[in-house]
């Protein structure tokens, strides 16, 4: 007999099953995803460009959902610092590939430390034990 999975236990074999490297795949992406959205909330125009909303409507919740994700393994204010940090990183890029936003010797600097201080927190961040793989479902 095959159990219904419901968020609870979904979570759960998340959890169980989330390796700490898998989680900061997932947390960059995130990140990734959280440029999108910033990128496409701009282009929306207050909402006013069918396109752009959508693209907005979608990503948003992804990387929120991508950052819980993360944070099962990540701690809460050194995935939300990587998650802003390079989201922020990345939109800016985007803009200035894009020519919508100017490089200048400033910005650069300012990228560089927001870049170099989330290579810092991934770097101190203490590796606890990979879970451990079972062979029995999660009790409900």
């Amino acid at each position: 007999m095959t159990t219904t999975p419901t968020p609870r236990r979904v979570i759960t074999h998340v959890r169980e099953h989330l390796t700490d490297n898998a989680a900061w795949a997932v947390l960059l992406l995130s990140a990734a995803l959280e440029a999108t959205w910033a990128t496409a909330l701009g282009a929306s125009q207050g909402f006013t460009h069918l396109g752009p909303t959508l693209l907005f409507a979608l990503t948003a919740p992804a990387s929120m959902i991508g950052l819980s994700l993360g944070m099962l393994r990540i701690p809460v204010g050194t995935a939300y610092a990587v998650w802003t940090g390079l989201g922020a990183v990345l939109t800016v890029g985007y803009a200035v590939t894009t020519g919508t936003e100017l490089l200048t010797t400033a910005k650069i600097l300012a990228l560089a430390l927001i870049v170099g201080c989330t290579i810092g927190l991934k770097a101190t961040h203490p590796h606890p034990p990979e879970p451990q793989l079972t062979s029995t479902p999660p009790t409900p």
